[in-house]
């Protein structure tokens, strides 16, 4: 076997088809009109989701970003909230009402998502 050099060797592999004299014939041309329908479809669809997060409204994306803003908010507050709470109730220096009401504004303030998500599957909309 005959030795060369690496610079031959890619300079084989890396041919253009000019060099090659080399032309598409009917047969070839025949073949690309038989590409399956899947490949067209894959090809079609792969930048859809890119397209559907374009469509999203600013409302909807400040909305969300607000509700993420409030969230983190929150969560420190509820927390010495409930360790205040706690605090008072050791002492029985509070009243059991406002337990009670810290509880149900916690509830309701992180499941605000689902609540609306409920009311709106109630109506419909």
């Amino acid at each position: 076997m005959a030795s060369h050099s690496p610079e031959i060797l890619l300079g084989l592999l890396f041919q253009s088809d000019i060099t090659r004299n080399t032309t598409m014939s009917p047969l070839n041309i025949a073949a690309l009109g038989r590409t399956p329908l899947a490949i067209v479809i894959v090809a079609a669809t792969s930048d859809m989701p890119t397209v559907a997060m374009a469509q999203s409204s600013p409302f909807l994306t400040g909305a969300t970003a607000l509700q993420s803003n409030i969230i983190s908010w929150l969560t420190p507050i509820a927390v010495i909230l409930i360790m205040a709470l706690g605090g008072m109730a050791m002492a029985n220096r509070m009243s059991w009402g406002w337990c009670v009401g810290a509880i149900l504004g916690i509830a309701i303030a992180f499941g605000a998502p689902q609540i609306v998500t409920w009311v709106r599957g109630m109506f419909g909309v």
